[in-house]
């Protein structure tokens, strides 16, 4: 798969599953925007990362659930790139508590921030992307929103809310040329699952088919299949990366 004289821009991308998906990306040629909300020392050494690593990459901050900085971020890349070819909408936070503790405000911050970013990348890149008729997005779900998780309603809401957005922002899309998919991660290795022991570890990997978590590469090489152009015709779908643990 090769992106040359293409550009991408990850929202949360300065850590975790975001920050891989940036290396791969790269690794494929395409210059990528690493968005981050804070902590600008994770993103300028992601940027050195990759810039090492023979890539391209830029850091731009702005707070992706605010849409006068989502507007201002996309802008600020149109006239740097020229145009915005790929979205990639990662950013997200979590708030676990069971239901009966949770405050409107424990759940609202949470579906603000997921689904309301997702939103807003969306509707940016499809004001954006229209004007050259090319463009792909990437939203990044989970298997909660399929499935729902005890201590999780707020960020199954906002992960399934996510979904459906997906599908329906597809539905607009077509017409200009324009795809949308996302993706769903099950357990993926992490600084999270890290610190679990050995026997908790273990009583989740045993639930899943496959017997391990997902290394973060192969979500993100999920996601640089979706953009490519190996995904032509695919879109409005949702990509399970889950080892078997919800089919």
């Amino acid at each position: 798969m090769k992106f040359s004289g293409k550009n991408v821009l990850i929202t949360g991308a300065s850590k975790g599953i975001g920050a891989s998906i940036a290396k791969t990306l790269a690794g494929f040629g395409l210059k990528v925007w690493i968005n981050y909300r804070s902590k600008p020392e994770l993103a300028d050494a992601l940027k050195d990362e990759i810039i090492a690593s023979g890539g391209v990459a830029a850091v731009i901050k702005f707070d992706a659930s605010k849409e006068d900085e989502f507007e201002n971020g996309v802008k600020t890349i149109v006239e740097s790139d020229g145009e915005l070819s790929y979205l990639v909408n990662n950013a997200g936070v979590t708030n676990d508590k069971l239901a009966l503790r949770m405050k409107l405000e424990d759940f609202s911050s949470v579906v603000d921030t997921n689904l309301s970013s997702a939103f807003l990348g969306c509707r940016e890149a499809l004001k954006t992307m229209s004007k050259k008729r090319f463009g792909v997005v990437v939203n990044i779900a989970s298997i909660v929103g399929e499935m729902g998780n005890a201590g999780q309603v707020n960020y199954s809401a906002s992960k399934g809310g996510m979904i459906a957005m997906t599908k329906s922002f597809a539905k607009e899309g077509a017409s200009r040329n324009l795809r949308f998919n996302c993706v769903t991660p099950g357990f993926i290795k992490s600084d999270m699952t890290e610190v679990l022991s050995d026997e908790i570890k273990q009583t989740y990997q045993d639930n899943i088919p496959l017997k391990r978590f997902a290394e973060p590469e192969e979500v993100a090489n999920c996601v640089a299949f979706l953009l490519s152009d190996y995904a032509s015709y695919v879109t409005g779908d949702v990509l399970k990366i889950n080892g078997g643990l919800y089919m």
